[in-house]
């Protein structure tokens, strides 16, 4: 049986270091769904499609990464497209505390573990709200994304 991950919404392609995070994701799994979120109340500086887009040209030559976007829980959708594991990129112990829980909750609800993945120790302090505050004021960012990424 095919294993199959999901990275949801709260992935940010734009921030350097998520790229170890797929490669060392791709190494537990078959195959890994990025998945962006639909959420209408928060404010991003990248539209849905622009989004989706980036993250396509960032993984274009990788037949085990399909990308998709989702408006419902991430639980919900993990189920509907059949994966067994949802995987959630850590940064700092309070991002592990906080996920840690939200684990709990899901294997409780439905029975899908999570892969909590550190980010490697020179991307910790790279916050992807950041680098998007930096863009949006017209500051230089490309040393803080991953290589290949078109900015808009």
């Amino acid at each position: 049986m095919k294993r199959i991950a999901l990275f949801p919404g709260t992935f940010d392609p734009f921030t350097i270091g998520h790229e170890s995070l797929v490669r060392r994701g791709l190494e537990l799994v078959d195959e890994i769904v990025i998945a962006v979120g639909i959420n209408d109340k928060k404010l991003t500086y990248f539209s849905l499609e622009k989004r989706l887009e980036a993250i396509a040209n960032l993984y274009q030559d990788n037949p085990n990464i399909r990308i998709m976007s989702y408006d419902s829980l991430t639980v919900d959708f993990a189920q509907e497209i059949g994966a067994q594991f949802i995987m959630r990129g850590i940064r700092t112990n309070n991002d592990y505390e906080y996920e840690k829980s939200i684990a709990d909750v899901n294997r409780i609800l439905t029975g899908i573990d999570t892969f909590l993945l550190f980010t490697e120790p020179e991307h910790t302090h790279i916050s992807s709200s950041i680098v998007r505050e930096l863009l949006r004021y017209g500051k230089d960012i490309s040393q803080f994304v991953p290589k290949g990424t078109r900015l808009y």
